[in-house]
């Protein structure tokens, strides 16, 4: 199937018979009149719920059974499928028109879920697929149906809903045709349950994933094999290390290669929200209008392997000197504007990264500007950082027109845009065998353009039949493997890096959740409350003092420990039902959510994290479905944190932290989740791992938990994209098998004078976790240094001169080097004695 335009024409339920019949899926059409949704949704239709709302006529299509793959018709009126008492071996098929939304606004994959589940439910004995439509887009849904676990329940529950959505009629990705041609019934299908199994394997997404990780594996291998980049191991490196030659440069290229696969990704990723221009990964449009010289002949007598222009005028200048540098200055802090260096002013740029390079590749230097400036947002963070340290003459990315002293960097552009090929990749798998040796290779923007990418993490109970960001984890993961090119198979035991599934990940973070708000409630624990704030001074005219003080006397699950698991599990549940109705319980919950400290002592790449920030957004968002009590926390919290520190802050630094805990609720911007997620990975979640790229992977994920809940215009500064926080002080690269020895304390922070550097460390780190400009990064970064030299100094009588040099020396900024310890008190400020992890 390569056309749906027939959608634009006739009537609704034709076009959806005509679909199913394409993919030779045996409806058995029966109702060809819509209903209403309160008419069909007889058990379920709630008028209030804005996915109900979205409903304009509901279809039902038929049924696909035994009998339908016979060609014979079982039942033929709806009366008779609704007459179904038991376990049928079937699938109901339903189609619904949604509403004309403005702006061409499209639902949620959360709002189709919620209607999947809603039709589920009015048949209890047979499985339902529903076919959307909604202006010029169609998506395909399918639920998991599991058996209730209490007898006098009837029928199946629904369980994880798969929904292949916003399949455009008129213009249809390549990723979704092979999907929906995979889902075609083969001729040797006889049977419903065949038809099930076979449905169900299309629409897993493990088996998407899998596809696709085998594909990038591939290129990945050949990239390592055609790659040079800056600061190669030499001979003496080998023997200093006492490894062999080809081993570090295979460790070196490894590194660099999944370095640019993961900030290409997430570039991949930010196109779905429309924030990167379509043209940058288009060939034709490249080859006519914007580059004067790309080769991707891998093979033949135009064989080019030394050119690297896409990589080199396109790729580094979208993550340097776009993504990582303003349209135009923001403010005297920040004078940075986005352009080409100037070659007549080499001297006064040299070294500026935020300027593009390049210029000479451009057929139109001028075009390749303005597209960006179209649509690229700035998007701080660390996350674009050229990590070259032209100081010092030491080059890790190569961002430069003139790299000297034998420091190549060779990306060549048939590794973006090369057509299929074999390749014998037989010694990188270790597998001698013709699959290895016949190994199929093609360009990665060829290779990306094949699939459909969303955004939006799956959870256990809604995916997209689609990439989500989960799968940068998978990448690292399984490519850690080639870094020992000995052991290819088993470096990921000796690393310890293994990746921990979505059902496990969930499971952990559900019970230790549970686990920890359950003590929290029972013995009246808070952790956190900044009361005796003014009022006035945080709520302006509104009088809201008293407002969170908690009874916490009060305990009416002092004997009843078992109800309170109940009401836990409930609240945990993806349901609507919100089991605490007390608004001081409500209160004392969402407390203790935001005075919990999480830590990850080997993160990975964010496997653990992620799910613990997904599920404290999912409570957040029943217990506190408004934001009212969350934003109260902050702006409460804010205030308290800033008295500690009054000697530091001006007062329009206050007046502009509040303002910026403001912004984060705006809903004109940002959707609700935003501010949740923002403040919990400011205050609670927090990761470790002894290897760089692996806390890179992790804040990458963070930023796009971040992006999807924003809300892009075009009229608005930055795009409506708030810059990014910093968090290279949440997710640190350290040792934690090795501690600091501490024999005559039991903090570090036990001294006045330390604990008022402390203080002033802990502001400092705030400040930059929400900073945007240059210069304030770079003078708040510098005075980090400056509290931690004095804090080691201080305490070096303590600990001694060479756990204070080792404190000293740590430097949460360089994104190159792993500490050779982990102490959490210093590298978060956090310990048991003033409100630690929770353990």
């Amino acid at each position: 199937m390569d056309n749906l335009k027939y959608f634009t024409e006739g009537v609704f339920f034709d076009n959806a018979v005509k679909f199913f019949k394409e993919i030779n899926f045996p409806v058995n059409s029966i109702e060809s009149q819509p209903f209403l949704p309160k008419d069909f949704l007889k058990n379920t239709y709630n008028p209030e719920s804005p996915s109900h709302s979205l409903i304009d006529k509901i279809y039902f299509l038929g049924l696909v059974d035994d009998d339908g793959l016979l060609g014979k018709k079982s039942k033929e009126t709806l009366e008779e499928v609704d007459k179904i008492s038991n376990d049928y071996e079937g699938l109901a098929v339903v189609g619904v028109e949604l509403k004309f939304r403005e702006k061409g606004l499209l639902p949620t994959r959360s709002q189709l879920a919620e209607i999947t589940r809603a039709i589920n439910r009015e048949f209890l004995y047979t499985p339902v697929t529903v076919l959307f439509r909604y202006g010029n887009f169609l998506a395909l849904s399918n639920a998991e149906r599991t058996s209730y676990l209490v007898k006098y329940k009837e029928g199946e529950k629904v369980g994880k809903v798969s929904l292949l959505r916003d399949i455009s009629i008129l213009h249809p990705h390549s990723g979704h045709l092979q999907i929906i041609n995979s889902l075609k019934v083969p001729a040797s299908v006889d049977s419903f349950k065949a038809l099930d199994k076979h449905w169900n394997e299309v629409f897993s997404v493990s088996l998407l994933n899998k596809k696709f990780y085998k594909e990038l594996s591939n290129w990945y291998f050949w990239a390592i094999k055609e790659v040079r980049f800056p600061g190669e191991p030499t001979q003496l490196d080998a023997s200093d290390k006492g490894k062999s030659l080809t081993d570090l440069l295979n460790e070196h290229r490894a590194t660099n290669v999944i370095r640019l696969l993961t900030r290409l990704l997430f570039v991949w990723f930010l196109k779905e929200k429309k924030l990167i221009p379509e043209e940058l990964f288009d060939k034709d449009f490249l080859d006519r209008e914007l580059l004067k010289d790309l080769n991707i002949e891998h093979s033949g007598l135009f064989k080019n392997s030394q050119k690297s222009t896409y990589y080199r005028a396109i790729l580094q200048n979208l993550f340097f000197a776009s993504l990582n540098c303003p349209i135009k200055p923001t403010d005297k802090n920040d004078t940075r504007e986005r352009g080409f260096r100037k070659d007549d002013n080499y001297g006064q740029h040299r070294g500026a990264d935020f300027l593009m390079r390049y210029q000479k590749e451009f057929k139109n230097p001028d075009l390749f500007l303005k597209l960006i400036n179209q649509c690229v947002p700035f998007l701080n963070g660390g996350l674009f950082d050229c990590l070259d340290q032209k100081e010092d003459k030491i080059f890790i990315d190569g961002f430069s027109d003139n790299l000297t002293g034998g420091n190549l960097l060779i990306v060549p552009d048939y590794l973006f845009f090369g057509l299929d090929e074999t390749i014998d990749l037989s010694a990188e798998y270790g597998l001698k065998d013709k699959k290895t040796k016949e190994s199929a290779v093609k360009g990665l923007i060829r290779l990306l353009k094949s699939y459909k990418f969303t955004i939006d993490e799956n959870t256990p109970v809604e995916e997209d039949v689609a990439l989500d960001p989960e799968l940068l984890g998978k990448v690292f993961e399984n490519l850690l493997a080639s870094y020992n090119p000995e052991t290819k198979t088993t470096a990921r035991k000796q690393t310890g890096s293994f990746y921990t599934p979505r059902e496990i990940v969930n499971y952990m973070v559900d019970e230790s959740l549970k686990e920890y708000l359950k003590t929290k409630m029972l013995d009246g624990g808070l952790g956190y409350l900044p009361f005796g704030t003014p009022q006035t001074e945080l709520f302006g005219n509104e009088d809201r003092k008293g407002q969170l003080k908690l009874e916490t006397d009060i305990n009416p699950y002092t004997n009843d420990e078992e109800g309170l698991s109940t009401k836990l599990n409930t609240l945990f549940s993806y349901t609507e039902e919100q089991p605490f109705t007390n608004e001081e319980e409500i209160k004392k919950l969402i407390s203790a959510i935001d005075a919990c400290k999480i830590l990850d002592p080997a993160c990975g790449s964010g496997a653990f994290p992620m799910g613990i920030l997904q599920k404290m957004v999912h409570v957040l968002q029943k217990l506190d479905p408004k934001n009212r009590h969350w934003k109260d926390f902050q702006k409460l919290k804010a205030l308290s944190e800033m008295d500690e520190a009054l000697e530091t802050l001006k007062d329009e630094e206050r007046a502009e932290r509040i303002a910026d805990i403001e912004k984060s609720f705006d809903e004109n911007i940002n959707n609700p989740d935003y501010a949740r997620k923002l403040f919990l990975i400011e205050n609670c979640v927090y990761g470790v791992d002894i290897q760089p790229i692996a806390t890179q992977i992790s804040r990458l994920r963070f930023f796009i938990s971040l992006v999807v809940d924003q809300k892009p215009s075009a009229e608005l500064d930055n795009f409506g994209i708030r810059p990014l926080p910093n968090l290279e002080a949440k997710f640190v690269t350290a040792n934690t098998l090795i501690g600091i020895e501490k024999p005559k304390m039991e903090s570090l922070f036990d001294k006045p004078e330390v604990k008022i550097l402390e203080a002033k460390l802990k502001e400092v780190r705030h400040r930059l976790f929400s900073a945007k400009t240059s210069r304030t990064k770079r003078n708040l970064k510098k005075r980090d240094e400056e509290l931690r030299n004095e804090i080691a100094e201080l305490l070096s009588e303590d600990i001694g001169n060479e756990n204070a040099k080792l404190l000293s020396s740590w430097n949460p900024y360089d994104q190159n080097t792993s500490a050779p310890f982990f102490d959490p008190e210093w590298m978060f400020g956090l310990s048991n004695k003033n409100g630690g992890f929770f353990d």
